[in-house]
């Protein structure tokens, strides 16, 4: 009883850690919102109003209309509750990615016991798994920000885990299994992807004792289509495949070029044309990419070149964590404890979509290989520690060895935490899009005294932050909305009242009419009046009011 209640204190402290890594100060760093966390904000701000997106689509369950993407709606209506208990603002549209970030972790121990169910240390590999995901730099970022990738992370997690506790002793998960699958259908394209793969493998894999169990497997299936059933048209429409045809290594036409170059070149030869088959050409840029994010720089050093997923200087996972987790890949092939083939297994199948892109390591597309990574890791730690204790050497050598690791662990985590905290929101506040709020207050408090406000579009996307951020109400916005579709589905808001976001300015829209303009700094017109400039948290200036 008393071992029990240790353990219960433990993961407690474990959540604990895990919500201090992911709410403190969450809506002030990351220092601004990127375009797609303002959407996310808005259109859950819009649900809650009337039922309707953005765009006036009743309760939308295929997709929402985004900057031309077709998102996954998952995130807006978890987003729902928190806009409505804590306002629209930053810590409300972060809050659906910073719980579900923390639920993870304590879903990550009952999954790690059900991986290693039959192993004596089940436990102990459960507590360390959950305990590095809570610690991780990877999964800390992602899940302080909107990324739905962070919220398809736990349903899958959540899936496995009930499917494997179906399959053990409680029949009727399995059913929640297929609900948790579903449901990542809704939240992440990559998901869309993995979920599929991860219910094949594990269904082929269990199939005897899911004959067994027919009757909760037949509810399963009925009530998993059920839920897929109003996203399953869209999910093969073109609209579907935009954002795919955009990023995909397979439409570069430059692996064409190469490969009739080549062809050419050989004069037309038989074996060129095998040799340097586009087919060919393709499945290498493939199993190139596939291994970018298996790369030790992106893994344990430097992390994602895009500092909206890394610091730049620690990598996705510690760098304390490198020894283990090769010691984890060697000690789970030769141990194999319980259904350990789960853990590598999952790895490989959650980084194939990302491979297919063309911007690779990516640390958000590959977010559904955790926490493989940290099952792996804390695996190595202790099989390296059972190793050593093998030894039999004496007992002050031993608590030498912990400690060590101890320390090593306490100080990577302080110069992660420390970076991130202290020095990233100054040195990285132009990643984030930061200045819009800054201008939009300004706006709003001398707006009254112009027909019109032009917005310069060089930050990206400026008509969501002043929806999120001067709080428009969705039904009079869609009246007041001026939108462009082209042909390829990208859409475009070209303004609503007195917003205007044009792609390049013009001295006045009339002759009488008074303008302020919010430009970039750079390239400004002769004989204007500067009436404020904004600054990056650099001290860079990143936007200027005007009159002409």
């Amino acid at each position: 009883m008393k071992k029990i209640l240790n353990l219960k204190i433990v993961l407690l402290l474990i959540i604990l850690l895990a919500a201090f890594f992911r709410f403190w100060q969450l809506g002030v760093n990351p220092p601004s919102l990127t375009w797609d966390e303002a959407a996310w904000g808005y259109n859950a701000y819009s649900l809650g109003i009337d039922g309707r997106d953005e765009f006036g689509r009743f309760f939308p369950l295929n997709y929402l209309e985004s900057f031309g993407d077709f998102k996954p709606p998952m995130y807006a209506y978890l987003d729902i509750i928190p806009v409505k208990l804590f306002g629209l603002n930053e810590f409300a549209a972060r809050f659906p990615s910073a719980l579900f970030g923390i639920l993870t972790v304590l879903v990550t121990y009952f999954f790690t016991k059900r991986i290693f169910y039959k192993s004596k240390l089940s436990q102990i590999y459960a507590l360390l798994a959950s305990g590095m995901l809570a610690i991780s730099p990877w999964h800390i970022m992602l899940s302080r920000a909107a990324f739905e990738a962070n919220v398809a992370s736990f349903f899958l997690v959540l899936g496995v885990w009930l499917f494997l506790a179906g399959i053990q002793n409680k029949k009727w998960y399995i059913i929640l299994s297929a609900v948790s699958f579903a449901l990542s259908l809704y939240t992440f394209n990559t998901a869309r992807i993995v979920a599929p793969l991860l219910v094949l493998i594990l269904a082929i894999c269990f199939w005897k004792t899911l004959f067994q169990r027919k009757k909760q497997v037949i509810f399963a299936v009925i009530i998993g289509i059920l839920l897929v059933l109003p996203t399953l048209k869209f999910l093969f429409s073109p609209q579907a495949g935009l954002r795919f045809q955009e990023v995909n290594i397979f439409s570069d036409i430059d692996v064409i070029k190469t490969a009739n170059q080549e062809i050419a070149n050989d004069n037309n030869a038989w074996w060129s044309k095998i040799i340097h088959n586009r087919r060919l050409l393709y499945g290498i840029d493939f199993v190139h990419h596939y291994f970018d994010n298996l790369n030790p720089s992106f893994l344990f050093i430097k992390g994602d070149g895009n500092p909206k997923f890394s610091t730049q200087d620690t990598g996705e996972m510690y760098l304390w964590d490198l020894p283990f987790f090769i010691a984890g890949i060697i000690f789970i092939f030769r141990k194999r404890e319980g259904n350990w083939w789960i853990v590598p297994l999952w790895l490989v199948l959650g980084i194939i979509p990302a491979a297919t892109a063309r911007e690779t390591p990516h640390a958000l597309r590959i977010e559904a290989t955790l926490p493989a990574f940290q099952i792996i890791t804390a695996f190595g730690l202790v099989q390296l520690l059972v190793w050593i204790k093998g030894f039999k050497i004496k007992k002050y050598l031993s608590l030498f060895v912990i400690g060590l690791i101890g320390i090593l662990l306490f100080f990577n985590i302080i110069y992660f935490y420390h970076g991130y905290m202290a020095h990233y929101a100054t040195e990285f506040s132009g990643e984030w899009q930061y200045g819009y709020k800054d201008s939009i207050n300004y706006v709003l408090s001398v707006q009254d005294n112009y027909d019109y406000i032009q917005i310069t579009t060089s930050l990206g996307r400026p008509y969501v932050y002043y929806l999120f951020y001067t709080k428009t109400d969705p039904r009079v916005y869609r009246q007041l909305t001026k939108i462009k579709r082209n042909p390829f589905g990208f859409v475009t808001v070209s303004g609503f009242g007195k917003y205007i976001f044009p792609d390049s300015f013009t001295s006045t829209l009339d002759k009488k009419a008074r303008v302020l303009y919010i430009s970039s700094p750079y390239n400004l017109p002769k004989n204007i009046k500067i009436l404020r400039t904004f600054y990056l948290l650099n001290g860079q200036p990143v936007l200027i009011a005007y009159t002409i």
